[in-house]
């Protein structure tokens, strides 16, 4: 079995976490994007994401390759809804399946217990019953979906939080 580091996310793991991302864009529907980024264009994700600050950003790696990635950033740009975060969360397709996205959100939001946070919301393209089980397990709590909100691969998907 591979150990496991998580850690804080730094600027030189942005290719890495960008290659992770781009599986997801290119090859499935769990996330809306279309087109491929470039780690240049993710530069500003990066910053929202890993700011110092508010919003966290970590890395799972093994072996000194990053297998996945989980963060907070902004939910809304309003500032009523400063005490809200929307969590991200991707492993490479070869690291699912193994607990490393329950490690990563265990230490997630570990590192945002003292924040002044009162919602984690995330969202979920259906099906996917691996996030589903990895969000439940957390705690989430499903509050609505929405029904024919964003079309990739000339079909609508269904899109719950």
């Amino acid at each position: 079995m591979k150990k496991t580091r998580i850690r804080e996310a730094l600027r030189h793991d942005l290719p890495a976490i960008t290659g992770i991302y781009n599986h997801y864009v290119i090859n499935t529907p769990i996330t809306f994007d279309v087109e491929p980024f470039t780690s240049e264009q993710r530069s500003s994700w990066f910053g929202e994401h890993c700011d110092g600050f508010r919003y966290r950003l970590l890395v799972a790696e093994e072996s000194g390759r990053i297998v996945g990635y989980a963060g907070t950033g902004r939910f809304r740009a309003k500032r009523a809804y400063d005490t809200s975060v929307e969590a991200t969360i991707y492993c490479a397709p070869d690291a699912t399946g193994r607990g490393i996205g329950s490690q990563l959100y265990a230490a997630l939001f570990k590192a945002i217990a003292n924040e002044d946070i009162n919602r984690i919301v995330g969202g979920i393209t259906l099906p996917n019953p691996p996030s589903i089980a990895l969000h439940r397990r957390f705690s989430f709590k499903e509050v609505g979906v929405f029904t024919g909100n964003g079309r990739k691969f000339g079909q609508y998907w269904m899109w719950h939080g």
